[in-house]
């Protein structure tokens, strides 16, 4: 049959699959790829109608992809569909500063040219990664996608698991995998607890049109009140995700465009020239949200449902996707070797890989925040010192490049570009 529009039921409807995606987002689609090209039957259940969220005109919301996220893209054939869509990132400057006053005598380059694997990054817009993931899983045999559909309850048993949607309708599996954001439902029933804490701040989040080019250079803006990142989309445009304390926040998106304006651009600066408002605005409180564990007997948690972290290194969905890759590779060898992939022993493996990587990320953006979102003097001469040491450092600054690449630590081959 013709493939059907993104967001559309794909394929027909089966009663039981070798794995149920509760989340329908970015991460759910991305491991429906990976583990339906291993050859596992996959049902993704999302709660939003698809269709409303591919559709959508331009806004500015945007991901910084990392090189190995890239590859896993690459991998999964998401890569080609949106590779002339996106932004390069060739170089992040950060800098300590105050609203109005510029940036600080001592800054931080990252350059694309010292780690010799090409732009460091890329800059995707949410539009066009979310509708090509779904056009994917359309092309895919073995996915099939509910689009509107929610848990109500789940329940697991020696040998799998089940689910029941709002419309009535039971579905089962062997694994439970929960893509469902920070507020995850999936752990929430599974009597998984979480720990983290409020930053009492919230990110305000637009698209700005400038007068001059970006050069594919991105800027995070460090300022008391929290980091102002300034990310390059193409063309003359740039995507903004501006953190304020809350009452701040509230007050700032009350305003009227203009005024919006007139409070973004002290702290923007001119070096871009002047600025417009080119997308809706948004707004989003900042917490730090953890799993107290990624796994339970058939159920595996991905992305922020495992960890919602503060956004101050772009690396949220980075590391949804490091969770994806690790988890696909550990059900397919666990399948192929005749293992029960549903079994706690199985993802437990997958725990192993994850859980401290992205505790340690988590925690390490939580300290950055605090360390710059004030304007306490004797941590400001610290971390303004800190960032000119760093800077003067060839071989340390190329570490943290290829860190924030995803190119260190035990990958698994979706992030290396090589097929499970």
């Amino acid at each position: 049959m013709d493939n059907p529009a993104p967001g559309a039921i794909v394929q027909e409807m089966t009663e039981k699959s070798d794995i149920l995606i509760v989340g329908g987002g970015l991460n759910g689609p991305a491991l429906a790829l990976a583990l339906a090209q291993g050859g596992l039957r996959v049902t993704v259940i999302d709660a939003r109608p698809a269709p409303d969220r591919a559709a959508r005109g331009f806004d500015g919301r945007a991901y910084a992809l990392a090189i190995a996220s890239k590859r896993l893209l690459t991998v999964l054939g998401v890569w080609p569909r949106v590779a002339n869509r996106t932004q390069p990132i060739l170089q992040i400057k950060a800098s300590d500063g105050l609203a109005g006053a510029g940036a600080a005598p001592f800054f931080l380059t990252f350059d694309a040219a010292e780690i010799e694997e090409g732009p460091m990054g890329f800059l995707l817009e949410d539009r066009f990664l979310y509708s090509a993931l779904h056009s994917a899983m359309s092309d895919t045999p073995g996915i099939t996608l509910l689009s509107g559909e929610s848990v109500v309850a789940q329940e697991v048993t020696a040998t799998g698991a089940a689910v029941t949607l709002a419309s009535g309708r039971t579905l089962t599996g062997h694994l439970l995998a929960g893509c469902d954001g920070r507020g995850s439902g999936t752990a929430e029933r599974a009597g998984i607890r979480r720990i983290g804490w409020g930053y009492g701040q919230t990110a305000l989040v637009t698209a700005v049109a400038h007068e001059l080019p970006h050069n594919g250079i991105a800027h995070q803006f460090f300022m008391p009140e929290g980091p102002l990142a300034i990310l390059p989309l193409p063309g003359n445009f740039s995507s903004i995700v501006w953190t304020a304390a809350e009452a701040r926040a509230t007050a700032i998106q009350a305003l009227s465009d203009s005024g919006y304006l007139a409070a973004l651009r002290p702290r923007f600066g001119r070096f871009l020239g002047d600025i417009a408002l080119a997308g809706e605005r948004f707004t989003y409180p900042l917490s730090l949200s953890l799993a107290t564990s990624y796994v339970a007997p058939r159920l595996a948690l991905v992305g922020d449902a495992a960890h919602g972290v503060h956004p101050i290194a772009g690396q949220g969905l980075n590391l949804g996707l490091r969770d994806v890759a690790a988890l696909a590779e550990v059900l397919l060898l666990a399948q192929r070797r005749g293992e029960d992939i549903g079994a706690i022993d199985v993802l437990e493996r997958y725990q192993r890989w994850r859980r401290f990587d992205a505790t340690a990320l988590a925690l390490g953006m939580d300290t950055v925040n605090r360390l710059f979102s004030n304007d306490n003097p004797i941590l400001r001469l610290g971390r303004d010192l800190g960032l000119g040491l760093v800077n003067a450092a060839p071989a340390l600054r190329r570490g943290f490049i290829r860190q924030a690449a995803g190119l260190t630590g035990d990958l698994p081959k979706l992030l290396t570009g090589r097929q499970i």
